[in-house]
């Protein structure tokens, strides 16, 4: 095992985890006023409504396949009667439709931010690259899951070592070896994923912690300038 492996499957997740605790503490404490999404809604509603709409819908239940197949052991799984055929038959099926479903909202809010003219001067640079990183976030997960274990690697299993890995990290005792024949796209889909977590408090994506409540009761009004970048 090399220096190299050491630091992506073990230094480099805890350091992604350490910036996005830490950075959300940080904004929340000393830029509480940005802690919100700019609104491009009045510039342009349709492509953002159907961009946002498929998104989200796809999402919740891309996020809820990840938490039980990264989260819950397969012996567990068996436990309750839930066969390895019947696994990746909602994995690679059900899990396709809500995958492409988030991959076609994604494109759409990607064009948008990038071709109208209105959207993209409204926007900063790190607005776009939340928007490419998370395209090609949702674009490698889907190509890994449904094309490539099945076409470069057919008995590769993530639940026998992506998860185990994964959960192996949460308790502080991360295995490297794991990773080391999980197919390149898997592995990269894992790093780009960890690496938009680092990103997140210093990002517009902040504003998914936030609930319409935040705003009862507040006493100011936070206008923004329309800057050119």
């Amino acid at each position: 095992m090399s220096m190299v492996d050491q630091f992506l499957w073990v230094i480099f997740p805890y350091m992604c985890m350490v910036v996005f605790v830490v950075g959300h503490i940080y904004r929340y404490r000393v830029d509480q006023f940005s802690w919100t999404a700019k609104s491009s809604e009045f510039i342009e509603k349709k492509q953002l409504r159907i961009g946002s709409m498929m998104f989200h819908l796809g999402v919740m239940p891309v996020i809820a396949g990840h938490i039980v197949g990264l989260g819950i052991p397969k012996s567990w799984m068996h436990a309750i009667g839930v066969t390895d055929h019947m696994y990746h038959f909602g994995a690679q099926y059900i899990g396709a439709i809500f995958g492409f479903l988030t991959l076609g909202g994604m494109v759409i809010l990607t064009s948008r931010r990038f071709t109208h003219k209105g959207v993209r001067r409204l926007s900063s640079v790190s607005d776009r690259l939340v928007n490419v990183l998370l395209l090609f976030i949702v674009l490698m997960g889907l190509y890994s899951t449904i094309f490539a274990g099945k076409s470069v690697e057919p008995a590769f299993d993530y639940r026998s070592t992506i998860s185990v890995w994964f959960r192996d990290l949460l308790i502080l005792r991360p295995d490297p070896l794991y990773m080391l024949q999980v197919p390149i796209t898997f592995k990269i889909h894992i790093l780009s994923g960890f690496l938009i977590f680092a990103l997140w408090p210093f990002t517009r994506l902040v504003h998914v912690w936030s609930v319409p409540l935040n705003y009862v009761g507040r006493s100011y009004i936070l206008y923004r300038k329309n800057r050119k970048h």
